[in-house]
C-alpha cells in the first residue's frame, strides 16, 4: 500500500478501531487517534491483541504510539468481538 492510499484509508478510519498490519508483519488492533501525512497513531486495544503496555499518552501526547504510513502493508475495519 503506497503512503497516500494508507493516508486516506487511515483519515477514513479516524476514530475507529482497526487492524492495521505492517511491513515487519506485526498487527496492530486498537483506535485510530491522529493521522498526518507521515505517521498514524493507534491507541492499542488492549482485550484483543494490542499491545496492552500502557502506552496511553506514550511519549506525553495521549495518542497512542506512531505507525510510519510507509510501512502499512493494509488496513481493515476490527470486528466487535464480545466475549
Amino acid at each position: 500500500m503506497n503512503p497516500a492510499d494508507a493516508y486516506n484509508l487511515c483519515c477514513q478510519y479516524h476514530g475507529k478501531r482497526v487492524k492495521i498490519t505492517d511491513s515487519s508483519g506485526k498487527v496492530h488492533v486498537g483506535e485510530i487517534t491522529k493521522v498526518d501525512r507521515r505517521q498514524v497513531w493507534i491507541l492499542p486495544d488492549r482485550r484483543y491483541r494490542g499491545y496492552g503496555l500502557g502506552f496511553w499518552g506514550f511519549g506525553g501526547s495521549g495518542f497512542g504510539y506512531g505507525i510510519a504510513l510507509g510501512a502499512i502493508l493494509g488496513i481493515a475495519l476490527a470486528p466487535i468481538i464480545f466475549f
